[in-house]
């Protein structure tokens, strides 16, 4: 293994008692906030502003939205970070602090500075698997759309 290639173990976590806080609220946001509604217990996005879909979100009750600029003290009680900003040195001030911290992070825009990847999620019923190809998001989506296929097939067997 390189020195600066990492490897990452896919593991299922249980996120229903714990706090996500996602730094940034546009569309790359947006799309890990959909696929986390189903899993994470409270979400928490903290952006000056924030694209129509989360913006709806809060004021559903799904997600609290505070409608300010990111300060290390949002950080403190979060057990897992979505930095998604696109702002270069915010992005890096959220890296440097969880690390301090000692919160797991993944930064949307540097893939050298993520704890974990988000994966695509497959779910059907009790079902779900999660894809990744280290940071190639061409890839799993060709992948997810053969694991789709192969789900409903199974499926429909079963039925």
């Amino acid at each position: 293994m390189k020195a600066d290639e990492k490897k990452y173990f896919p593991m299922f976590v249980d996120l229903t008692q714990k706090k996500v806080t996602v730094i940034g609220a546009g569309n790359i946001a947006k799309r890990r906030i959909e696929t986390l509604l189903s899993f994470a217990g409270t979400i928490e996005v903290i952006a000056p502003d924030a694209c129509e879909r989360i913006k709806e979100l809060a004021k559903e009750g799904r997600l609290v939205w505070k409608e300010k600029a990111y300060d290390r003290e949002d950080l403190y009680d979060a057990d897992l970070v979505l930095s998604a900003t696109n702002n270069e040195k915010v992005n890096n001030d959220v890296y440097s602090a969880c690390k301090c911290l000692g919160i797991s992070v993944n930064t949307a825009s540097n893939r050298m500075k993520c704890d974990f990847y988000f994966p695509s999620i497959l779910q059907k019923e009790e079902t779900v698997i999660g894809l990744n190809s280290a940071g190639n998001p061409a890839k799993t989506k060709n992948v997810r759309k053969e694991m789709q296929k192969w789900i409903e097939e199974a499926g429909e067997k079963h039925e």
